[in-house]
């Protein structure tokens, strides 16, 4: 193993809320109040769609259940004023069942609308166009029974010059980039420390496994959101405990909540959180967890030496972003003028807490930040 180079879950796609847009000549996060589920490819500065986001939406026949939508609470954000049809209110009917014979990743912007004229959508009895589903939930699975290996919380500090990590530190320590050298110095928290001068904020890495295709690869949601890091932290433990250490195989979900504050100016902001899967309750799904686990273990399959591994791994290197992912990285969750609206800091990713423009106060998100 190469020293030096931290060895973390493999990635075949992304979960993010929000996107990157362009706008005075500037390259922005945009919040949205829906999972988008990407490739890690990406064509004319967007994400290319994974097939699974288009089978989760044709699977899914309802929004969130709590709640109302942004546009209906009156949460005005900067693409919304332009027109951005992501911010529209959630439909009262279902969408038509007319399947487009585009591949699902290199839909027309139409299709990933979902507007168009009766006849483009199959439905001849109105004139009305159908509104495109939107993905607020997505079953899933972790790979380690450990939740720190799942989900990883820093509070991180970007150089925006080098798109480099320059310190990362838990609060307590930190490991920080010096003319020295990679040093280890104490970590007080971005609100205190100096050095940070407010650029500092938690930055989050799930990793989640969708679908069967690939067990030992998983989608990651990176965020910067508290609400998200603070509700993942606590439902990954909580799981991991209940079900008697079997976290690895707990049948979840993930899910999107939102909710007001007074930071958001009372509009909604959105943020990830993690819960037993639908149509089943917390017991049985722990009762399925015991299930999967003696079924792995008869197979012969090792999570204790999985969860060592991971261990190892993290431990083999300094930082975890690979340098050919940390320019994008700063640029979803570290933008120039990112303010806190709504979630107190900017949750890219994906993040279900969004960025926002200081000069406007609207919500800025970004693709899978966050933070409340």
């Amino acid at each position: 193993m190469i020293k030096g180079l931290m060895i973390t879950p493999p990635v075949i796609g992304r979960i993010a809320i929000g996107k990157v847009v362009e706008r005075n000549g500037k390259r922005l996060p945009e919040k949205d109040d829906e999972f988008t589920i990407t490739t890690q490819v990406q064509s004319r500065g967007q994400w290319v769609l994974h097939p699974l986001d288009e089978a989760l939406r044709q699977a899914q026949h309802s929004g969130i259940k709590e709640g109302i939508s942004p546009s209906s609470a009156g949460d005005v954000v900067d693409g919304a004023a332009q027109g951005d049809p992501g911010s529209a209110a959630i439909p009262a009917a279902p969408v038509s069942k007319a399947v487009s014979t585009r591949a699902p990743s290199k839909r027309s912007l139409k299709d990933k609308l979902g507007v168009g004229t009766a006849a483009e959508l199959g439905n001849t009895s109105t004139a009305a166009p159908a509104a495109r589903r939107k993905l607020r939930s997505i079953p899933v699975q972790v790979l380690f029974n450990e939740p720190d290996l799942n989900l990883r919380a820093h509070y991180t500090l970007f150089d925006r010059t080098t798109a480099r990590p320059v310190c990362v530190g838990d609060g307590e320590s930190c490991k920080r980039v010096t003319d020295q050298g990679l040093e280890s110095l104490p970590c007080p928290g971005p609100d205190v420390c100096s050095f940070g001068q407010q650029a500092c904020k938690p930055y989050g890495r799930l990793n989640l496994v969708i679908g069967d295709s690939d067990e030992l690869g998983s989608f990651v949601f990176r965020t910067t959101g508290f609400n998200s890091i603070r509700t993942l932290t606590a439902r990954l433990q909580y799981f991991a405990a209940v079900s008697g250490g079997h976290l690895a195989c707990m049948p979840l979900e993930l899910k999107l909540r939102g909710k007001s504050t007074t930071q958001s100016h009372r509009a909604a902001i959105y943020y990830a959180d993690l819960v037993v899967r639908s149509g089943l309750s917390l017991n049985e799904a722990i009762a399925h967890a015991k299930e999967v686990a003696a079924q792995r273990l008869a197979a012969g399959f090792d999570q204790t030496a999985l969860d060592a591994a991971a261990r190892q791994g993290y431990a083999n290197g300094s930082f975890e972003d690979a340098p050919d992912e940390v320019a994008q990285i700063v640029e979803e969750f570290y933008p120039e003028e990112a303010g806190s609206a709504a979630e107190p800091s900017l949750a890219a990713a994906n993040a279900p807490a969004f960025a926002t423009n200081q000069r406007t106060h609207r919500g800025a998100h970004s693709p899978c930040a966050q933070r409340p």
